[in-house]
């Protein structure tokens, strides 16, 4: 009889204890919540009023005395955000594989009374990159912003596309990145400070007419900036900041004979402004127009087929890539 009481006993004060346990668990998971909608609110709140902040009102950090490195430096955006940046008395080094563009480039800004310094370098070599990322160090001291502007495209279909090219286009836009981001993160940890610039595209965001290259290649940008920033912050480096900015169309040779129906295309030195702006305000993911942040992922909300209809009846998307203009067939290939 005691033996059963016990036994009674014993079980009654399991059952108990796993009350116990169950209303501390639930009380937990109420805090948790209660705490990550108030998390929530307070960051909906703080970017709804960093949208609609007057730019002279919005805190912007200078980039005067700031190493700046510039790949594909020498011609498009990346040569407009070099003369900007240098303008700004930043020390600007610009990373290009056509010589005689860096050459144009570090005329036009000592034209206007800017030292800049200029090294042409082939970004798809692992070695050459960590080779130049030495003589950056030596000759300019270590990095502080480091921009991944350099881009190549085709415009073609698929079955047109030559096989090295779809290589190459990965080598210069996306796997470039990796040897950059290597080459000069670990300094930026050393001295807890840095700031890694990524320029994707809107195709990175939404596949594009005649660019099945360059599109799978932004996308992977986007993939690759993202991925890092949540690598870094897992391990407690906030203090390294990330931006990347996925503008429209640019009007560069890039994008010769593409005729936009929805809108027309950006200027170079628009674009490479608001890079600067994204940089200075140490903004995260910035598009250009900003409200393209707000369409984008309509398409995963949207039925397949009404996506289709938007892109090819109102957008005029693939209508608008018809007469781009297509690489010319040699092995030799710069990054605009």
């Amino acid at each position: 009889m005691m033996k059963l009481g016990a036994m009674r006993f014993m079980y009654v004060t399991s059952w108990v204890i796993s009350i116990g346990s169950l209303a501390k668990r639930i009380a937990i998971a109420i805090a948790e919540a209660v705490i990550l909608t108030c998390v929530a609110v307070y960051y909906f709140a703080e970017t709804i009023i960093l949208t609609f902040t007057p730019g002279f009102l919005r805190n912007e950090k200078s980039v005067r005395g700031k190493v700046v490195l510039v790949t594909g430096g020498a011609g498009g955006v990346g040569q407009e955000l070099v003369l900007r940046l240098a303008r700004q008395d930043a020390k600007v080094v610009v990373w290009d594989i056509n010589e005689k563009a860096l050459e144009g480039v570090r005329e036009r800004a000592k034209d206007e009374g800017h030292i800049i310094y200029t090294f042409a370098v082939d970004i798809t070599s692992r070695d050459t990159v960590y080779k130049f990322a030495e003589k950056v160090k030596d000759a300019v001291g270590p990095v502080d912003i480091l921009i991944n502007n350099a881009g190549i495209v085709c415009g073609q279909t698929l079955l047109e596309l030559p096989d090295y090219m779809i290589e190459k286009s990965f080598q210069v836009n996306v796997i470039s990145n990796y040897w950059t981001v290597k080459a000069f993160l670990p300094d930026m940890l050393s001295r807890r400070s840095g700031h890694i610039v990524t320029v994707s595209s809107l195709t990175g965001l939404m596949g594009t007419y005649k660019c099945v290259d360059y599109s799978a290649t932004k996308f992977a940008t986007v993939g690759f900036h993202e991925s890092l920033l949540l690598e870094l912050k897992t391990h407690g480096h906030h203090f390294i900041k990330m931006t990347i900015v996925c503008p429209y169309f640019i009007n560069t040779g890039m994008f010769d004979g593409c005729k936009p129906k929805a809108m027309p295309m950006y200027e170079p030195k628009d674009v490479a402004k608001r890079i600067i702006t994204a940089i200075k305000r140490r903004e995260v993911f910035v598009t250009i127009p900003n409200w393209a942040r707000f369409a984008t992922p309509l398409k995963y909300y949207i039925p397949a087929k009404l996506n289709w209809v938007l892109l090819y009846r109102v957008i005029k998307a693939p209508q608008s890539m018809m007469g781009m203009r297509s690489f010319k067939k040699t092995e030799k290939v710069e990054a605009a």
